[in-house]
């Protein structure tokens, strides 16, 4: 034995066919395009067109995001991906007391629909596969999108991208919250509803390991987390009066792809192949589509160094590399310089460029899950698979993903990992480059891209501008009828959007949500 995977199982040293003793190809693998996934959600995977190659973007102003965007349009990206600043996670506005000092900081501020506008400035949504990365407020700034792309006249029914709008992770890795679980879970199963009616095509949800696993999560700790709270919101839906069929072809999901290669092409086999049987067997999933596990995947941002940043380029490539032999539908390949700061321009034109490269220059989209048979990866995505599924039945044992959670259970565990893994890194015995072995004396400058501190200042005034414009007393009463719908059992979605149409901010309409439904605060066992 060569030691442990990162998923605590056994790393062989050498794998025969005697590692894979009873394993049956016809059972376990299939055929790419074929139940129960394994290798692959589509008969030809990239042999007929490459993986959609998203870039994260997002930071100050709308304007300023927009340039990026547009830039990055130009340079052959072909999704773009959201970034949101921390108020507009959190559903304040950009002239909170909260908020200030961190406007436009990580990522684009969104007030209003005025905002929305000027994001999307001269992109055709209608040809624009947008994702967005919000989760708690999600629903109001998928409302908001809709709203632009009216204005450009692009019909709801034509528009396609995704809303992460995973709130259960935020309570177990994350912590960008507001509501309630219970409650969050209805604003969830109110969007799936509405998107079943109004944007067809629209992925609902992104349902999220990737802030696990840059938590500590290890890969197995990744996916059965994940599918675990998948399976609260499938239920969710249900109990809600959903047909499975209507909208599980529309949930997604969202993995971290890190350096360690083997095993990240493992864990995507096993994940796929957890959610194929987990829909037909568990919930009766009839439609193929529902058993598919589509997913987008970024790489490690957490195994990024500020020491030596252009090693950084390296590790991305690798980590992409374990996506795209993993099977994912899109991707994101992180900056080599988001361990100092925000990206350049040219950083991030380069991690596009490495996946340009993996698509064009390489051989890997030439055939169909190239690693499909492999002692290796086969025994160890049995392995990844077993250990999920023993979390998962963890996790039922508790009663489910949200009382797991109200427990502490899954934040405990990642917690664990998490330090085993600092113990690791400080004791040498696992080796980060630059870091632990093979440092510099003296470290190379770089220049880190820096936000002009009036973007807060600016925004504020917009704030004012549109307040003093609007009709207040017509905000006022779309607010109103907010709060009525999220006391009651009507769908919340319809009234939010009429609210964001009168320029209602972002902040206002989840104030309305939260006179009703309260803050999350969380236990003092987390």
């Amino acid at each position: 034995m060569a030691g442990t995977t990162e998923s605590g199982t056994p790393f062989e040293s050498l794998y025969t066919d005697e590692a894979l003793a009873g394993f049956d190809p016809s059972q376990a693998l299939g055929t790419p395009g074929e139940f129960p996934y394994t290798r692959g959600i589509y008969p030809s995977m990239y042999t007929a067109r490459p993986w959609t190659m998203r870039q994260y973007a997002g930071f100050g102003t709308a304007a300023e995001s927009n340039a990026r965007y547009r830039e990055l349009i130009g340079h052959g990206t072909t999704g773009l991906s959201v970034a949101f600043d921390l108020p507009t996670q959190m559903g304040y506005d950009s002239d909170a007391p909260l908020a200030a000092g961190e406007v436009g900081k990580v990522g684009v501020a969104i007030d209003s629909v005025d905002d929305m506008r000027m994001l999307f400035d001269r992109i055709p949504l209608a040809d624009v596969s947008t994702s967005m990365t919000i989760n708690a407020p999600a629903a109001v700034l998928l409302l908001l999108y809709q709203l632009v792309a009216e204005e450009q006249g692009v019909p709801a029914v034509a528009l396609t991208g995704t809303v992460q709008n995973d709130v259960l992770k935020e309570y177990i890795a994350r912590g960008t919250y507001i509501y309630p679980p219970q409650q969050s879970l209805r604003l969830v199963s109110d969007t799936f509803a509405y998107c079943a009616e109004h944007l067809p095509r629209w992925n609902t949800i992104s349902i999220s390991g990737y802030h696990m696993a840059e938590a500590g999560a290890t890969p197995a700790q990744e996916i059965a987390f994940t599918l675990a709270n998948a399976i609260a919101y499938v239920q969710a839906a249900l109990d809600a009066g959903l047909a499975v069929d209507d909208f599980a072809p529309r949930l997604s999901f969202f993995f971290v792809s890190r350096t360690t290669l083997l095993e990240e092409v493992a864990k995507f086999r096993a994940a796929r192949r957890i959610w194929a049987q987990l829909m037909r067997d568990r919930f009766g999933a009839r439609n193929p589509k529902s058993m598919m596990l589509r997913f987008h995947t970024q790489t490690a941002g957490v195994q990024l160094t500020a020491q030596q940043p252009e090693v950084n380029l390296v590790r991305v490539a690798v980590q992409a590399l374990a996506a795209v032999l993993g099977g994912t539908q899109s991707l994101h390949t992180n900056s080599f310089d988001e361990a100092i700061a925000l990206p350049t321009q040219k950083a991030a034109r380069l991690a596009l460029r490495t996946q340009q490269v993996l698509a064009y220059e390489t051989d890997i989209t030439k055939t169909v899950d190239p690693f499909a048979g492999s002692y290796a990866v086969e025994s160890l995505t049995d392995d990844v698979e077993a250990v999920a599924r023993q979390l998962m039945a963890a996790v039922e044992d508790r009663g489910g993903a949200v009382a797991a959670i109200e427990q502490g259970f899954q934040k405990s565990e990642i917690e664990r990992s998490a330090y085993q893994i600092s113990q690791q890194i400080d004791s040498g015995e696992r080796v980060v480059v630059g870091v632990n072995r093979f440092a510099l004396d003296e470290e190379e400058p770089y220049e880190p891209l820096r936000l002009d501190p009036a973007v807060e200042t600016a925004q504020v005034d917009r704030l004012t501008r549109l307040r003093s414009e609007r009709d207040g007393a017509a905000v006022e009463q779309a607010l109103a009828a907010v709060r009525v719908a999220a006391r009651g059992s009507d769908n919340v979605l319809p009234p939010l959007k009429a609210a964001l149409a009168l320029r209602a901010t972002v902040g206002e309409v989840c104030d309305a949500l939260r006179a009703e439904w309260g803050s999350y605060v969380p236990t003092e066992s987390f």
